[in-house]
């Protein structure tokens, strides 16, 4: 049997091989990009554009920064923010810093913030003004001594962000009231860092850059490590896919998708960087008028998203009057593309909808099919370069083509494991490498993949993973709560939405009771959008319960 079907299908001109060891470490491969593409725009928001070399100068003196707050190389900083300017200079800045990035979703409760601050050991972050009242609330219970503050005007020029902080402080109201010693603003942090230069460190391939977190079977939060060489090769692997549709210095890409989220930090913020692309980014995908709005300011030539984001702008009369004549990509991930969005997006912008797949744990693409729509239908694709995937039985075997087991792969893109949990990395990477997704395929004779099922009983709404027990565990904090079990059921926007089932201790438990609760403790797509009270769950012989009898 051939082990690799897949690369007789491969476009013309994709290697089956990756040099994946091209750049030592992720700032390597930066510094290249901001003197190769320095005049050209790498970052726009709300019509403010900023340089390779401007991004280059603000990231250096950000750096600087830190490590004049006495954050050394190896600590972790969170970076807490939606799609701004001073995502990328937050993030390449500490980067040039030596610090281990933790990506946090703003719009986290304070619960979720605090297990992944502590779990993480983060030291710093970089917070938008809008969430920091939640981080008050938990910072004293944290390690945290260096807090930097950004807001959503800041970056956008004297006058005009003026404008638009007053309007979210005082008009809309989007600032509640925080209180929190020794805060800086990000722009006093990259004044002050004229004032220092960056320590030297050392700094190699095998180096952890990134806490990615993810779910886990367990329910408990893990902290995909990931280094240099694992963002580099995956970097590479991503730029390698679309070498025959973009040329170098000339494109303008779109990020509607928000950057603490791996595959638009990995396909946005990195591998269009290799490109000296001019990179878009929309502060709030919800908002189909901003998205639109830069389609009709700028020739868009990429486009990443979900299938629940190009569903809704089909649907928008707007959208479908802008100008897609320089539209050469569109990439779906985080959950399945529909065929009836991908055959109506092509219908509408003339371009592919391009299914990929990925994790977490593999930085994140393993597999995507070709950028010009001949993959097939229901497909997630072809492995990528210098990626290997197999599929496994339940006793360790290799199934043979078209027969149905748990998809694995292998990669430089597979992480280093989790951090601080050796028993957790052990059951998810074998020791030869192998990830083990969790996912249920099969491959088919050209190497293309299916997922037919997950191993896990995680639930994916609008591309983010939503773990049962994290969901249970809050439930039954609820002191009229007796039993909980959480499911994912399908929902033709979200792709799926969550399902609670629960045994009340006290009667007079109300849906709605016990929906403000989890609004509390959860952050909104891992609300149950239905709630079921039932006298009692279904359970195994020794008390487990059986939540795919409740599906």
């Amino acid at each position: 049997m051939d082990h690799r079907p897949w690369l007789k299908n491969y476009p013309p001109g994709i290697p089956a091989n990756i040099d994946h060891t091209k750049y030592e470490t992720l700032v390597d491969f930066l510094h290249e990009c901001f003197v190769k593409y320095g005049p050209n725009n790498a970052f726009e928001c709300m019509g403010k554009k900023i340089t390779y070399a401007e991004t280059d100068q603000l990231s250096t003196r950000f750096a600087a920064y830190l490590h004049s707050r006495g954050l050394n190389p190896g600590d972790r900083i969170a970076i807490m923010m939606p799609n701004l300017l001073q995502y990328p200079i937050a993030v390449f800045g500490a980067l040039k810093a030596g610090l281990i990035i933790v990506n946090t979703n703003p719009l986290y409760t304070p619960r979720e913030m605090l297990f992944q601050f502590e779990d993480s050991g983060v030291r710093a972050i970089v917070i938008l003004e809008n969430f920091a009242a939640n981080l008050e609330s938990i910072i004293h219970k944290t390690k945290i001594d260096t807090v930097i503050v950004a807001s959503i005007g800041e970056m956008l020029g004297s006058i005009k962000g003026s404008v638009v902080n007053f309007a979210v402080r005082y008009v809309k109201r989007m600032v509640p009231k925080f209180a929190i010693p020794n805060t800086v603003t990000f722009k006093y942090a990259l004044a002050e860092g004229k004032r220092f230069t960056v320590k030297e460190f050392s700094n190699c391939a095998d180096d952890v850059i990134i806490h990615q977190y993810t779910g886990g079977t367990t329910g408990i939060s893990k902290g995909a490590m990931l280094t240099n060489a694992n963002m580099v090769a995956n970097m590479i692997q991503i730029r390698t896919w679309m070498q025959n549709y973009l040329v170098e210095g000339k494109e303008i890409t779109l990020s509607p998708l928000p950057m603490y989220h791996i595959f638009a930090f990995a396909v946005n913020c990195l591998a269009m960087l290799s490109y000296g692309a001019h990179t878009v980014l929309v502060t709030n995908a919800r908002d189909l008028g901003s998205i639109v709005k830069e389609f009709k300011r700028n020739k868009i030539s990429l486009m990443t998203g979900l299938n629940t984001l190009f569903n809704a702008l089909l649907h928008n009369e707007a959208f479908r009057q802008c100008d897609f004549t320089s539209l050469k990509i569109t990439v779906g991930g985080g959950m399945a593309i529909q065929q009836a969005v991908a055959e109506r997006w092509k219908e509408v912008t003339g371009c592919p909808l391009t299914e990929g797949y990925g994790m977490t744990e593999s930085s994140p693409l393993i597999s995507v099919n070709p950028l010009d729509g001949s993959g097939k239908t229901g497909s997630i694709g072809l492995p990528v370069s210098s990626t290997e995937i197999r599929i496994m039985d339940d006793d360790g075997r290799e199934v043979a083509i078209g027969d149905i087991g748990e998809i694995q792969c292998r990669g430089p893109q597979v992480m280093k494991g989790y951090y601080n949990q050796p028993g957790e990395t052990a059951k998810t990477v074998t020791p030869d490498g192998w990830l083990c997704t969790g996912d249920i395929g099969r491959m088919d004779e050209d190497g293309y993949m299916f997922i037919v099922d997950r191993k896990k009983d995680m639930i994916l709404v609008s591309g983010f993973n939503v773990f049962p027990n994290e969901i249970e565990n809050v439930a039954v904090m609820h002191p009229k709560v007796l039993e909980a079990a959480a499911i994912g059921i399908p929902d033709e926007k979200s792709g799926e939405v969550v399902k609670l089932f629960v045994v009340k201790k006290d009667k007079s438990l109300t849906q709605e009771e016990l929906t403000a609760h989890c609004k509390t403790n959860l952050t909104g797509y891992k609300v149950p959008k239905q709630i079921e009270f039932r006298d009692e769950l279904p359970k195994t012989n020794v008390g487990k319960i059986l939540r795919r009898a409740l599906k």
